[in-house]
């Protein structure tokens, strides 16, 4: 089973990784990302799928138009766990931030 990430992981968020923020309501990171235009969102949105599935862990997403919001978190854990945070790494990788 997947453990939820403790308060020492917790505390370090922030800094390794500055753009995601915490879901308010929720044990669960989010990210916007903003696009030049559709066609960019959504071929980024096709490579976070293959990512996704690579590491059989799949975002809550959405898209309108050039943004992507992206949430994460562990429903297996009932919130955020190390899944979240290696998928939101190498979500970023792929955004080139």
């Amino acid at each position: 089973m997947v453990e939820r990430l403790d308060e020492a992981a917790r505390a370090g968020l922030a800094a390794a990784l500055p753009e995601w923020k915490p879901a308010e309501g929720r044990d669960a990171i989010r990210r916007e990302f903003r696009f030049r235009d559709f066609n960019e969102a959504w071929g980024f949105m096709a490579r976070v799928a293959l990512l996704a599935e690579a590491q059989d862990h799949h975002p809550e997403w959405s898209n309108v138009y050039n943004r992507v919001d992206i949430l994460l978190t562990t429903h297996d854990a009932g919130g955020l766990s190390e899944r979240d945070l290696r998928l939101a790494r190498a979500i970023d990788g792929l955004a080139g931030r």
